[in-house]
């Protein structure tokens, strides 16, 4: 028999499942020996006033947990003879469409301009020094995406897109741990995703699939209205009847060229502002109520949104024992992120604090026409760039400071490795942003006492929030209203905002291009 029950426990019976059968024992009034398996479905923190854990989890009571339950890598069909459909970058939305593909009897054939995982990582420890910027292997670029070296968030909304639960049990098959099917918020951590996608990419070679690194795609095949492939910076050709673009947020060059061929670009609003950089500890003692959160509970989070001057200024990205790094994807320009290890154990917290951006706001370059609300955004990160002395360093202000519009004499010890240079935001951020923010701090305080504090430092710019360029798709079919067999997908088409949106539209894209309806 099986029997769902709701556990109220203190951090420190939360993680201890003997203790969890000693108390499903007691309010059932059974044997804890006639309990042979608890398995957990869902873990969240309430520190509303005290804190506990919420844990719902399902008793296996006479009965062994079954092992056609177990979670492993499935058994994918041999593709290697079957028709090709060309994939675009090699992050969780193409990534995703490609195991999917194989599941529906394709052949995926991943394009992506950056190196592969392990290669990648080298990359990003020398631009973490400061030292240097690949522009084609770093934070945005290479294999996993965007989300690989910059966090594992996998707390998503859109649910009512896409199976959150299938996408999960894949990310376990391939050696996540399975508590992030039973968090409320579960994350992976950067220490451990390049194992896990390495994995993945392993899965679609040996069911037949084609991986390229190192390989940018510089235009599309297209006759008579339908695509027949892509073509990559060398002039080499990869053919196929169906290509789904799925580059991220930051492929810049994707949008020109598509642009030169004549497909429909669109600016897109999105959301633009600064990271903000705290003590862990003093979250926690503002979260949790405590001086000190102990070794039982995780390193506190939040999440905070207002509404200023009829915009929405909100948390982004928040990374509780994280550190901030660089997230730029070319020379002149100066972009952050934030990012933490799976046991998030750094003493910093930080969180981007962004701005909603309407057209509005971009009027001064609409003659730039698709591209007005990314000129917008490369203007701001050009700004920062020199305002950090044309270098990988970053422009800070404490946050004090900034309320009052005042240069830091000094900043406070922070996570960003390639080093800050104090200076007003306001040298380089919009007066449309810096006012919205001022107001959005007062109101943060009120809901979290202690937030608005000198030990805070702001640094900039927080940019990539998402993408400033939609490529437009057809809602039934997801191909492109002028290229039949064009599929924008995820983050870079304007779709998603997020590894597992991401990973929801791959798969999307990928059941339409393999033919699948209600998609």
């Amino acid at each position: 028999m099986r029997k769902e029950l709701d556990l109220k426990l203190t951090p420190a019976e939360a993680f201890d499942p003997v203790h969890w059968k000693r108390i499903a024992s007691n309010i059932l009034g059974i044997p804890s020996g006639r309990i042979y398996h608890i398995r957990p479905l869902k873990r969240s923190v309430d520190a509303r006033h005290k804190v506990f854990f919420r844990l719902k989890v399902e008793l296996f009571i006479g009965e062994h947990f079954p092992a056609s339950e177990k979670i492993s890598i499935p058994v994918y069909p041999d593709v290697s003879r079957r028709n090709p459909v060309i994939i675009v970058g090699a992050g969780p939305a193409g990534l995703f469409a490609a195991i999917e593909l194989i599941k529906q009897g394709f052949k995926p054939v991943i394009i992506e301009r950056g190196k592969d995982v392990k290669a990648r990582k080298f990359d990003i420890s020398t631009l973490n020094r400061g030292e240097r910027l690949n522009p084609e292997s770093n934070y945005c670029f290479g294999e996993g995406g965007a989300g690989t070296y910059s966090d594992g968030k996998l707390y998503t909304r859109s649910t009512k897109r896409g199976n959150v639960p299938e996408i999960l049990r894949l990310l376990v098959a391939h050696g996540a741990s399975e508590d992030i099917l039973i968090d409320a918020h579960p994350h992976i951590g950067t220490d451990k995703l390049p194992n896990i996608i390495a994995s993945i990419r392993r899965s679609i070679l040996e069911a037949g699939g084609e991986v390229y690194f190192n390989t940018r795609v510089a235009g599309l095949l297209i006759k008579n209205g339908k695509i027949k492939g892509v073509t990559d910076d060398t002039g080499n050709e990869f053919k196929a009847s169906a290509v789904i673009l799925a580059t991220g947020h930051s492929a810049r060059d994707v949008f020109e060229f598509l642009h030169r061929q004549g497909i429909l670009l669109e600016p897109k609003p999105f959301a633009l502002g600064i990271r903000i950089e705290h003590p862990q500890q003093l979250i926690d003692s503002i979260q949790y109520h405590v001086p000190e959160r102990g070794p039982h509970l995780p390193a506190a989070s939040y999440n905070l949104v207002t509404q200023v001057e009829g915009r929405g200024v909100f948390s982004f990205c928040m990374c509780p024992g994280g550190i901030i790094v660089p997230a730029a994807t070319a020379d002149n320009e100066t972009v952050v992120n934030g990012m933490s290890n799976s046991k998030r154990n750094s003493p910093y917290a930080n969180s981007g604090i962004a701005v909603a951006i309407e057209p509005s706001d971009w009027q001064e370059y609409a003659s730039a026409g698709p591209f007005a609300a990314l000129h917008f955004q490369q203007a701001i990160e050009a700004k920062a760039w020199a305002v950090a002395g044309n270098s990988l360093k970053a422009p800070a202000q404490r946050l004090t400071d900034f309320m009052k519009d005042k240069v830091s004499v000094d900043l406070p010890q922070c996570s960003y490795n390639p080093g800050l240079v104090s200076a007003p935001l306001s040298s380089f951020l919009p007066d449309l942003l810096t006012s919205r923010l001022r107001q959005a701090f007062l109101d943060f305080n009120a809901k979290m006492n202690g937030y608005l504090t000198q030990e805070a430092v702001l640094v900039g710019v927080e940019s990539r929030t998402s993408s400033p360029v939609r490529i437009p798709r057809n809602e039934d079919t997801l191909q492109h209203p002028q290229v039949a067999g064009l599929y924008p997908c995820g983050e870079g088409a304007g779709y998603a905002g997020g590894i597992i949106s991401s990973a929801i539209d791959g798969v999307r894209c990928a059941l339409a291009a393999s033919g699948k309806t209600g998609v």
